[in-house]
């Protein structure tokens, strides 16, 4: 029987951590503060990073006239007289192949709020480091990154469309890593986020240890989910759901929750196939994310919908939102409310600028029970897309938490990728979990190359590995004609080359069974992936005994332990 549960909760700030390789900085700021603050890193290879040495290291980057300035102490450089939105200021580097190069820089524009990239310009062309939506009266921080894909000298600049508004920087960073330390990073991060120290106690019925008592642990479940997206082909192929259920603990539907699917005209809902797949799902232990309540590409409607009056299409979509989210409260873990706003409008165009924020209202208002999400592609994946930055996903989501304060909010990455860029996945990663809010990889897949399972399992590590992501679901329900951009098996479900990617990670990132003896003290410990456990404990003194674990999901820097009377 378990007497007493202990559980040890410390507080962990994830600002770089010791390790033989140069740690990295994962702090990141989406406050708007008055004063910047100093350089990750110390600067790293960038010369003068905090303007403190005048302009030196720093020069015009185009026609624009720069200039050092002082306000409050600080000391910044301010860029004005911009004629082309590349005009600002520049740095010279010498950048080294294959090495990921961590940025950040604090912003300030003249007046209003402007994006404002960094871009770097080398010999084989130029990389997007990232992007901040800068205000004025106060400062901002651009995160993110980039790998080099030559060594050789760059140039560092800034740009912004706006070229009536003056940019000033300060407190700018770029450090180098190299592919082991980056790998270490996730090593570490590994051991420190999913990982934790459990230490159980033999005791009689006295109260006395137990020693040399026979202790074997078993996990049944991971704690931290990864699943794949699922279709209505499943429902009718054992084959499918012995792969399927064999592997995963969560999942998505990949058309059959969609609106286009269940209302194929007005009026007439048809929800068979989600039904289907729910009870399924349920069948087999595996939790479910609704996926999705709308979707802002104009594409993807019921074909109905387009002759509709903005005041018809009004009251369809509330009567879509109030239907599909009354129908499966308390069946799902989460909602993907709006799908793919920062790219699309097709209900803003309609409806007006609050459209999306009245969807959240009106969606927590029907299932306030779990978070709802904001699903988006290209946020973490391209740096290049102005559209969709952490920034501008920020900005979107505040505007939703204005109307809805009260719903619990998630983040969403779709994560279809190309060829990955780590360093601004990790450093956008950053960014977004800055707001404390849950994120997830909604749809990871790759593009189909030479280099497809490669990319992979590159990505899917950055993603486990970081400290603020809450779960993964992989793109990759398996159709006869073929998967969406990436499947994992054949048509007989063995494995293909990503498919052999993911079940290694799930092997590698599941603890094995474990057993030991009790120590003179009755104590046995073991380090463990958070994760549901059964323990078997044996004596010579008494019958067998078993018990469940339930993960807690935390990190713990102190053991987690149990007391266990064995009578």
């Amino acid at each position: 029987m378990l007497n007493t549960v202990k559980r040890y909760s410390n507080s962990f700030s994830f600002t770089g951590f010791e390790a033989n390789a140069l740690p990295y900085d994962y702090t990141a700021s989406i406050e708007c503060l008055e004063t910047p603050l100093k350089p990750l890193h110390g600067g790293g290879i960038i010369l003068n990073p905090e303007l403190n040495m005048g302009l030196k290291g720093w020069q015009a980057f185009g026609d624009a006239k720069i200039e050092q300035r002082e306000l409050a102490g600080n000391k910044f450089v301010a860029v004005h007289a911009r004629n082309r939105p590349t005009d600002s200021i520049s740095q010279k580097l010498y950048l080294q192949q294959e090495t990921l190069y961590s940025f950040s820089a604090w912003i300030q524009v003249s007046e209003g709020n402007e994006a404002v990239a960094a871009v770097f310009k080398s010999g084989t062309g130029f990389k997007h480091g990232g992007a901040v939506v800068a205000e004025s009266k106060c400062w901002s921080m651009l995160k993110g990154g980039f790998t080099s894909d030559a060594t050789g000298p760059a140039e560092l600049y800034f740009e912004s469309k706006n070229t009536s508004i003056e940019i000033w920087v300060d407190s700018i960073s770029l450090q180098p890593f190299t592919t082991e330390e980056w790998a270490s990073h996730q090593d570490q991060n590994i051991k420190k986020v999913r990982k934790a120290k459990v230490r159980i106690q033999a005791i009689d019925k006295q109260g006395n240890p137990l020693s040399n008592a026979t202790i074997t642990i078993q996990q049944n479940k991971p704690g931290f989910p990864i699943g794949c997206a699922i279709n209505k082909n499943i429902l009718t192929n054992t084959p499918y759901q012995k792969w399927f259920t064999s592997r995963f603990t969560v999942t998505t539907f990949e058309d059959e929750m969609k609106w286009y699917s269940t209302e194929v005209s007005p009026g007439h809902e048809d929800y068979t196939s989600a039904d289907a797949l729910l009870s399924f799902a349920k069948q087999h232990n595996i939790a479910v994310r609704g996926h999705n309540v709308l979707w802002d590409d104009p594409k993807y409607q019921p074909g109905w919908l387009y002759s509709l009056s903005p005041a018809e299409l009004s009251n369809a979509v509330h009567k879509r939102i109030v239907s599909v989210m009354s129908r499966y409260k308390g069946q799902l873990i989460a909602w993907d409310v709006v799908n793919e706003n920062l790219h699309f409008s097709f209900f803003e165009s309609k409806l007006g600028d609050q459209a999306t924020p009245n969807f959240y209202r009106l969606a927590h208002a029907v299932d306030w029970s779990v978070p709802l999400f904001l699903n988006e592609y290209n946020t973490i994946e391209d740096s290049r897309d102005g559209a969709a930055t952490p920034a501008k996903y920020l900005q979107k989501l505040r505007q939703i938490q204005g109307l809805t304060r009260n719903a619990k909010m998630g983040i969403g990455l779709e994560s279809h990728f190309g060829t990955p860029n780590l360093a601004y996945m990790r450093a956008s990663l950053d960014t977004l979990g800055a707001t404390g809010l849950p994120i997830w990889l909604t749809e990871l897949d790759v593009l189909s190359g030479p280099n497809q399972a490669k990319y992979l399992e590159q990505i899917l590590m950055e993603a486990y590995s970081h400290p603020k992501v809450d779960g993964i679901v992989i793109w990759a329900a398996w159709k006869p004609q073929g998967c969406y951009r990436m499947c994992l098996t054949d048509n007989n479900f063995n494995s293909l080359a990503t498919g052999t990617v993911v079940d290694n990670l799930l092997r590698q990132w599941r603890s094995r069974a474990v057993s030991g003896l009790t120590d003179t003290r009755g104590f046995f410990e073991a380090t463990l992936f958070h994760g549901d456990y059964e323990i078997n404990i044996t004596h010579p003194s008494s019958s067998a005994h078993s018990f469940v674990v339930i993960s807690t999901n935390a990190s713990l820097q102190s053991p987690l332990t149990f007391q266990v009377s064995v009578l």
